[in-house]
């Protein structure tokens, strides 16, 4: 964790009206300056939002400044910053100085409604783990994305996309849950459509803990209000067939960062075939409002923001490579979950399964014990707290 320097002081904003949202202005590849210049392009959309902002003062506090956000921001100073490189434990045991640390702390001491942080993935679930604890019924949290898709929202809903790189069928069970909730309040679907992702769509394909998963959600749909269209494959990804996809966090982040990749190369060979003779450049000025619609609905930087489901609140993380387009992105979603009491609504839709039906998975790990000469220990269920509509 580098070292950083700058006196202790506090800005004047944060205990004036509007949402307060709590930013970790050190951590990006970019700087701090690519996270102030994001938040005085997200000001514009929502002029009443006001920050915490996290990081060495001396450094921030002539950015927000010359930004125009006196008024808005209140500067928390901290001296060190999580680099790319550091261990989740090492900045466990040795980053309460760190930008990331306290943006996380303001989060649970419930001075900000949301969080965002541009930097290191591992290290920020492991630092919210340990300050906002999981939610009630929750064994491994969520990174959930949103992936460009042709459904009226424009996009879908897909977890787990890195948080931890193993699911059992439990698991996959309450990333649906989580996902619908976030299909909700995030996208505004009222009944959002469930699919697993799979090698196949017939119900005999798969791995053991897909299918157990599969019967699970198929008798879970119509009591808690979504429609579960059973397994789904990489090509449904982008289609109009399901809002919600869940997978454990090893295939998700393969698939988002090959969806990523994909997209820059698209971009790139678009750029270079329309500047490749006098003909070319013609038809690229003709087509230039076509191809620039093309490009913004692929563009990583307009769906940027990473969201940390099956917390005791809202943490949103950043592509650590963001520039300004991608932090008024990644602020622009924790204002909106934070406008919606997400955390809250996503605690409630899991607690509201009770204990999760376990007959789908009885006849297998009976056949399963008998091989291994014990009985199998299962995650902890649920505990029925409040049902309804979240």
């Amino acid at each position: 964790m580098a070292s950083q320097t700058g006196s202790t002081t506090s800005g004047r904003a944060a205990a004036r009206a509007g949402r307060v949202l709590s930013i970790d202005a050190m951590g990006g590849d970019k700087g701090p300056a690519a996270v102030v210049a994001g938040l005085k392009r997200f000001r514009g959309d929502e002029p009443d939002a006001r920050f915490l902002l996290h990081g060495d003062e001396a450094v921030l506090a002539p950015l927000v400044r010359d930004a125009g956000l006196s008024d808005v921001v209140t500067i928390r100073h901290a001296a060190d910053v999580v680099s790319m490189d550091d261990k989740p434990a090492q900045v466990m045991r040795s980053g309460k100085g760190t930008s990331m640390w306290s943006a996380i702390a303001a989060l649970k001491a419930g001075e900000a409604e949301a969080c965002v942080s541009c930097g290191n993935t591992g290290a920020l679930m492991a630092v919210s783990m340990l300050q906002l604890r999981k939610a009630e019924g929750v064994t491994r949290p969520a990174i959930a994305a949103l992936w460009p898709s042709r459904n009226p929202s424009g996009f879908n809903v897909m977890l787990d996309m890195g948080a931890d790189v193993r699911a059992d069928e439990r698991d996959l069970v309450v990333y649906a849950l989580m996902g619908t909730s976030y299909a909700r309040n995030g996208l505004g679907v009222d009944r959002p459509r469930v699919g697993l992702l799979n090698v196949g769509t017939e119900e005999h394909k798969g791995r053991a803990e897909l299918k157990a998963a599969h019967e699970m959600l198929t008798g879970l749909a119509a009591r808690d209000q979504f429609d579960f269209v059973g397994f789904v494959e990489g090509s449904d990804l982008p289609s109009d067939r399901v809002d919600v996809i869940v997978t454990d966090g090893f295939t998700g982040n393969i698939a988002l960062k090959t969806g990523e990749g994909t997209a820059t190369f698209i971009a790139e060979t678009m750029r270079a075939s329309f500047r490749s003779g006098p003909l070319a450049m013609v038809a690229g000025l003709l087509g230039r409002g076509a191809f620039g619609e093309l490009r913004k609905r692929i563009d990583p930087r307009r769906v940027n923001g990473g969201v940390f489901l099956g917390l005791n609140g809202t943490v949103i993380k950043s592509h650590g490579s963001s520039d300004e387009t991608g932090v008024r992105a990644a602020v622009g979603l924790a204002y909106r979950l934070a406008r919606t009491g997400f955390a809250e609504r996503v605690a409630a839709r899991v607690a509201s399964a009770g204990p999760l039906d376990q007959s789908a998975r009885t006849d297998r790990d009976a056949d399963q014990d008998a091989g291994r000469g014990g009985p199998r220990q299962d995650a902890p269920g649920a505990e029925t707290d409040q049902a309804g509509r979240t």
